[in-house]
Formats: structure tokens, C-alpha cells, sequence
């Protein structure tokens, strides 16, 4: 891999207006931040496995990380600017063969979803290990995604051809958020990186506590199917009213914001490095 230029020898965008480069400024530190958080909570696998978000400011590429770079290395600046073709328009680096493969299908099939996680962490993908690898509606957390959650039951192999994406999205399809690859890891998607960082979060924290409920080897105890309806239509009218809100200026974010933007001060203070 070729050395990664410092972020003042990028070339800049200089047909992009003003709000359009700091749309693409804010992209670029989310998905930096999301890598640094990432290490934090055990997420990452290294260099291996991807972040990536469309480009605010074209709709034929998204943003990624070089490979090679460890993820408590990876800054705004250094994200390469990536076709839905494979073209490097901008940045320096190597990008991964399995992250073109699964991202660029995703982004471009389903605008939908603006950012897409792939990692292995540790406790979903012990959960695709299983032969049975549904999150149980055993507690409110896992509640809450069950709706959201898709499962890809057939492993093919490393992902080296862009028409295992383009399967991989259609298992999505425009409405689901999550997907448990067998034998692998996950694939989490969002609107915003918040939203899809916050996913993450809650889906590996229900997999760790469901794991640890089967360890125990005492049967699990199951939410009644009556009181799982009535708390997943409490949070999507709670999602709803958030989404009213946030069309609103100066309107209150909703909790996955929230959530983010406590771990960006979190990682302002640690780790101000990855705005470079």
C-alpha cells in the first residue's frame, strides 16, 4: 500500500459549495469517529472489516477507509472517495476487494441505507455460529430489533465479486437494518452513522446478554408475543415523533444522536486526532 499524503494535500472539491463541503466535512469526521468508538467497544478486527457512507456530495460513490490502517489510526482527511465502479476519485490508498464487493451494491441499490457497518464482532458473530441464530425476544433491547433484523442463512465464501453484495442487498431490501451473515459477522445500516453506530451498539450488547443467558443453561425466559407488539409500536411512535422533530430546526435530536454526539465528546477529548 502506497503512504497515505497528510490531509492538507488532499485535493479539495472546489466546485462544491459551502454547506456541501461541510456536509461532506461532517460525513468524514462521523465516519472516522465510528471507526475510533469502534475500537473502544471490541468492534473492530484490526485493519479488517469495513465502515463506509455515501458521499454527501455525489451519488455515485461513497466514503472508506484506506486499508492497511489500523481503525485508531483512521482520520477524516485519510478516507478515500470511492465509485459504485471501483474508481478511486479521491484520497490515497489501498481499497479493500471484500469492502468494494458488499458496500458499493448496498449504497447503490437501496439509497436507503447511508452508512453500512461490516464488522465481526465477537458476540453477534458467535450468534451466526449457531444453528439457530435468531435474536430471542427475551428482553426489551433485543425487542427492538427484532423488526429490523434479517438473517442470510447460506455462506458463500469470501466476497469477492460484487454480485455477492448486490445478494447480500437484497436480503436487506429497503426496510431491514440488519443483517446476521452465517459463519461471519453482521452488516448494520442507518440514515446517518449515528443512527447505524447506535444500531450497532444495541445489537451486540443484545447478543452478549442473550449468549450469557444460554450459558447459564436454564431455559430463557420469553416476552409475551402481546407485549412485544405493544413495545415495538412504542418505539416506532417514538422513532416517528423523532423524525418530526429532527425536520424541525432547532428541534431536540433523537436518542441515537444523543448517543453519538456524547461519544464524539467522549473521543474530542481522548482522541482529537481523528477530525485531521
Amino acid at each position: 500500500m502506497s503512504p497515505l499524503p497528510p490531509p492538507s494535500a488532499l485535493v479539495p472539491n472546489v466546485r462544491a459549495s459551502e454547506p456541501e463541503q461541510a456536509a461532506e466535512r461532517a460525513a468524514r469526521e462521523d465516519l472516522a469517529a465510528a471507526h475510533r468508538l469502534a475500537v473502544w467497544h471490541g468492534f473492530d478486527q484490526g485493519i479488517y472489516n469495513h465502515f463506509t457512507v455515501a458521499a454527501p456530495t455525489r451519488a455515485d460513490a461513497f466514503l472508506l477507509a484506506p486499508f492497511g490502517l489500523h481503525w485508531s489510526e483512521i482520520t477524516a482527511g485519510g478516507l478515500l472517495t470511492v465509485g459504485y465502479d471501483g474508481r478511486l476519485i479521491a484520497g490515497a490508498g489501498e481499497i479493500q476487494r471484500s469492502a468494494y464487493c458488499i458496500h458499493a451494491p448496498i449504497h447503490r441499490i437501496f439509497p436507503e441505507h447511508a452508512v453500512v457497518l461490516h464488522t465481526h464482532m465477537p458476540y453477534a458473530s458467535a450468534l451466526t455460529r449457531l444453528e439457530d441464530p435468531q435474536l430471542q425476544a427475551i428482553g426489551q433491547t433485543e425487542i427492538l430489533l427484532l423488526d429490523e433484523i434479517a438473517y442470510d442463512n447460506t455462506y458463500t465464501g469470501l466476497a469477492r465479486e460484487p454480485e455477492e453484495g448486490e445478494r447480500l442487498a437484497a436480503l436487506l431490501g429497503p426496510d431491514k437494518k440488519i443483517l446476521l451473515l452465517a459463519h461471519h459477522g453482521v452488516i448494520v445500516t442507518g440514515r446517518t452513522t449515528a443512527e447505524a453506530y447506535d444500531r450497532l451498539f444495541a445489537l451486540e450488547r443484545a447478543c452478549q446478554i442473550q449468549l450469557y443467558a444460554l450459558w447459564t443453561g436454564k431455559p430463557l425466559k420469553h416476552v409475551a408475543p402481546a407485549l412485544v407488539e405493544k413495545a415495538q409500536a412504542q418505539y416506532k411512535a417514538g422513532l416517528l415523533q423523532s423524525e418530526r422533530r429532527t425536520a424541525t430546526p432547532g428541534a431536540k435530536p433523537h436518542g441515537a444522536e444523543l448517543h453519538f454526539a456524547a461519544l464524539r465528546r467522549l473521543l474530542d477529548r481522548r482522541e482529537p486526532d481523528y477530525r485531521d
